[in-house]
């Protein structure tokens, strides 16, 4: 399995932040916050940030967060979204690779990563990478599809739901890839992440259990 590479994203800028920006991911976001309760004075890493619209939900309460992304298109994007919304100063972002972070050990309270670890051939060197710059005693938060995630129940979720147009592309975009890469069920990724360095793992069903909010603390 071959990794992708930043500029293979880049041109796909709008339609990222398109996505993040969709009822049903939007939901999914907003619970994943609320997964990892407050961020008041906490420094937050996120691996794989786009355009950096999860990090903004909770920049106001944070220390500082910070992005990074291997696509120059999303972190211009991200640093014109804080510009433009005056939150420059609480935020960094930068180009980045999951595989070698680019920060030193233990510089993180929370490291959140979502549509991320299943792209990635190698999830592990990910993992161990949160786990590295992230402190004793602090968490990191992913979402990745879960095993039941294929083109026919994310096509039959977006009818049950009347989802349709650009929020049905996008879920069905997602699942296609989700199948070609990987999937996971909670069991098999508690395993995996305790393996990794992770002391405790807890899982959240959504999109009616089409996907996993994971939760690992250190």
């Amino acid at each position: 399995m071959r990794k992708m590479d930043g500029e293979e994203f880049d041109p796909l800028v709008p339609f990222f932040d398109g996505m993040a920006c969709t009822k049903w991911l939007g939901a999914v976001h907003d619970q994943l916050k609320q997964a990892t309760g407050t961020w008041s004075g906490k420094r937050v890493l996120d691996v794989g940030c786009g355009t950096g619209r999860l990090l903004f939900r909770g920049v106001d309460e944070a220390d500082h967060v910070v992005g990074i992304d291997l696509s120059e298109g999303m972190i211009q994007a991200a640093n014109e979204l804080y510009e433009e919304n005056g939150k420059k100063d609480k935020a960094t972002f930068q180009v980045g690779d999951a595989y070698s972070l680019p920060f030193g050990d233990h510089e993180f309270d929370l490291a959140i990563s979502t549509c991320v670890l299943f792209l990635l051939p190698e999830p592990a060197k990910g993992i161990k990478e949160m786990i590295r710059v992230v402190k004793e005693g602090g968490m990191i938060a992913m979402l990745n599809p879960s095993e039941h995630m294929s083109q026919q129940t994310a096509a039959e979720y977006c009818e049950r739901h009347k989802i349709t147009q650009f929020e049905e592309t996008t879920l069905l975009k997602w699942s296609n890839i989700s199948t070609l890469r990987h999937r996971y069920n909670s069991e098999e990724l508690s395993m995996f992440l305790k393996g990794c360095g992770a002391k405790e793992v807890e899982h959240f069903p959504v999109v009616d259990g089409l996907a996993l909010i994971t939760i690992c603390k250190l």
